[in-house]
């Protein structure tokens, strides 16, 4: 009788369209709440991308160095960072439905902070307001992305973050467009863009507070999770945040700087500049959206390992470039890097399961906290060397993927513990 139950639910699975298709017991994936959240992820991001992509015209307007735009990042970047995990932590005790309807209105004052910015102190301030409103939006937009998930944590973590890189992409493209024509006021009309995120996530935290605790509750009880030693699971993180230091410092070489790198070596102009950056950030939302559900089907370490180290051959290349080369190899880099968080997000949940909003809170506030010291670090030897320099140097941080090898594999290691009628073909 209990094999027929478990031949019956195997021919349901098998026959249920890929779109549908749901793991550990959990319900349906409830794609309008990953739209809505990736949408605001989008408008949140696209705001954030503002910053580094009026630099060019900060550093002209303030007669700023590369060393006062590092700090400018690092203003917005720690305090984006440090308050995540505790953000996340305080979430998985004690959920705050609202909280992220809440957050985006320190993102709402410090646009138009630094609409009206007169000062380098209060481009700072702007610029850490900003960083406040992200701080609360990124580890529990991660949480409500996984309670409407169904179980397939890899294609709603890429949903979410497809968003956000669409918005990075968007930031400077809407910047060429609007902030350089109409000058810094124009930018409070982004405002407009946090008001609406604001009304989409008020109705969020409503779904989250009457269906999203309850799925994830009901989630937590059906998954099975690998077991693993403290100290494999200290182990693990450690790799997982070496590796998110190669990613992001590479990355925020190319957020904070690509722009001067194209102008000194190419004689560019800051449109052009910015529509170049825009192109990178492009094939950043490409890689995102690929990499989740690609680690839901073969496994997140390799999909991990390779969008690390399968960089390496591009970011060596790219410095001795010409334009064209430069901006084809730029393309590749940002879709082989991409494709690494939405993994490593869900494979570091899976190592700590019940703590969703920390772990999320404790890579993306990494992430950012990684990003804003490694743009002060590289603007000043910026400074003491060379734009050119600093992409040589960097070129290496992919070899630092090789550490992905010592990764667990947690997929078989679940397997393993499964009985055999609960494993099911996908």
């Amino acid at each position: 009788m209990y094999a027929g139950r478990s031949h019956a639910r195997r021919d349901d699975e098998m026959n249920r369209p890929a779109f549908l298709s749901v793991r550990h017991g959990a319900e349906e994936t409830t794609f309008v709440i990953l739209f809505a959240v990736s949408f605001a992820h989008l408008l949140n991001d696209m705001m954030q991308a503002l910053l580094p992509a009026i630099y060019p015209t900060l550093k002209t307007d303030y007669h700023l160095d590369f060393s006062e735009i590092g700090f400018v990042t690092l203003a917005f970047q720690l305090t984006a960072s440090l308050l995540q995990p505790l953000v996340g932590l305080v979430a998985d005790r004690r959920p705050m439905p609202y909280s992220l309807a809440t957050g985006m209105v320190f993102t709402l004052v410090g646009l138009l902070l630094l609409s009206v910015a007169h000062s380098y102190t209060m481009i700072l301030v702007s610029a850490s307001c900003v960083g406040l409103g992200s701080s609360v939006f990124h580890p529990e937009s991660s949480r409500v992305a996984r309670m409407a998930s169904g179980g397939r944590y890899g294609l709603a973590q890429s949903i979410f973050q497809l968003g956000g890189n669409i918005g990075s992409a968007l930031g400077p493209f809407t910047a060429a467009f609007i902030v350089l024509a109409w000058g810094q006021k124009s930018i409070a009309w982004y405002s407009l863009a946090a008001l609406t995120a604001i009304i989409i996530l008020w109705n969020v935290g409503v779904w989250y507070k009457t269906h999203g605790v309850t799925r994830l509750k009901a989630a937590r009880h059906a998954a099975q999770h690998a077991t693993l030693s403290p100290g494999q699971v200290r182990k693990s993180i450690a790799i997982l945040l070496v590796l998110i230091f190669s990613k992001y410092i590479y990355l925020t070489s190319i957020n904070s700087y690509y722009t001067f790198y194209l102008i000194q070596n190419f004689h560019v102009s800051v449109k052009s500049a910015q529509l170049h950056l825009f192109v990178f950030l492009a094939a950043i939302a490409a890689g995102t959206f690929l990499g989740g559900p690609m680690g839901d089907r073969i496994g997140r370490k390799y999909v991990i390992w390779f969008s690390i180290l399968g960089a390496l051959p591009f970011t060596l290349a790219l410095p001795f470039a010409d334009l064209f080369w430069t901006t084809a190899l730029s393309i590749a880099i940002g879709i082989i890097l991409a494709s690494a968080f939405s993994a490593i997000v869900v494979y570091g949940q899976e190592l700590v399961p019940g703590r969703v909003g920390m772990v999320a809170g404790m890579f993306f506030g990494f992430a950012f906290g990684m990003a804003a010291i490694g743009a002060a670090v590289l603007g000043e030897i910026a400074d003491l060397t060379s734009i050119t320099f600093i992409y040589r140097l960097c070129a290496f941080l992919p070899l630092l993927g090789l550490f992905a090898m010592f990764l667990p594999n947690v997929e078989t290691i679940v397997q393993q513990k499964l009985p055999r009628d609960e494993i099911v073909a996908e």
